[in-house]
């Protein structure tokens, strides 16, 4: 799949999160014990079944506890959807290791 390419300034989370949502990425992803958990199918993937297709990493102007990330997924199914973390402390050491066995991470240009 070619990377989401937006013409819209991704300056915020709720922005970002419904360009996906208008793209199709519909599904609400969290990482478990067991892999990336698809909130409404409730399907199980493991990192070699994962794309990320683009992400976005938002910085909080006053408070670094604002920090996060939202990761656009596509799964080898065809299911797309996001999964949205903190970055840096604040972070779920679960989707830090799982994320990382997602290689490689593209990041799409915005024009």
């Amino acid at each position: 799949m070619e990377p989401v390419k937006e013409n819209i300034e991704m300056n915020t989370l709720v922005t970002s999160l419904n360009s996906f949502i208008e793209k199709g990425f519909t599904e609400d992803y969290i990482v478990t014990a067991q892999g990336l958990k698809a909130v409404k199918t409730e399907k199980i993937y493991g990192p070699a079944q994962v794309k990320v297709v683009d992400f976005h990493r938002f910085e909080g102007t006053s408070d670094p506890g604002d920090e996060s990330i939202l990761y656009a997924i596509e799964t080898d199914d065809g299911e797309k959807g996001t999964l949205v973390d903190s970055y840096g402390p604040q972070s779920d050491a679960k989707v830090n290791i799982f994320m990382k066995q997602v290689i490689p991470i593209a990041k799409a240009e915005h024009t």
